[in-house]
């Protein structure tokens, strides 16, 4: 299967349009969990903070000078930084972040909620 036809097989198409045809793919929404997991839904806020945290901190790295210094620089550096800066934020996230997480495990716990019928 081509890169094309995979793009139009999962490209959600509106009933209205002109482009609907008989058989093309549809967006339905994913079924909601009777009871969201608390615990799945933590993690995944602490992930959400560790990630921001992590494009806070890439900047950051990125003007540090390892070149001129005795084990910096090269080609192995420059391809191991983005896994260090994110060791680095998922330990910041870990350890209580800037609170962000705790914000978006209630909103996405009070959306869940609020779709639930």
């Amino acid at each position: 299967m081509d890169a094309g036809a995979t793009i139009r097989a999962i490209t959600p198409i509106a009933a209205a349009s002109p482009a609907a045809q008989p058989g093309a793919a549809r967006a339905t929404p994913l079924p909601l969990a009777s009871h969201p997991d608390p615990a799945a839904v933590a993690a995944a806020a602490r992930k959400f903070e560790a990630v921001f945290i992590g494009q806070m901190l890439e900047p950051i790295f990125a003007t540090v000078d390892t070149a001129h210094g005795p084990f910096g620089g090269g080609a192995g550096e420059e391809a191991w930084k983005p896994m260090l800066v994110d060791a680095v934020a998922d330990k910041i996230a870990a350890a209580g972040g800037f609170g962000l997480a705790a914000a978006v495990e209630r909103e996405m716990l009070r959306m869940q909620e609020a779709r639930q019928p």
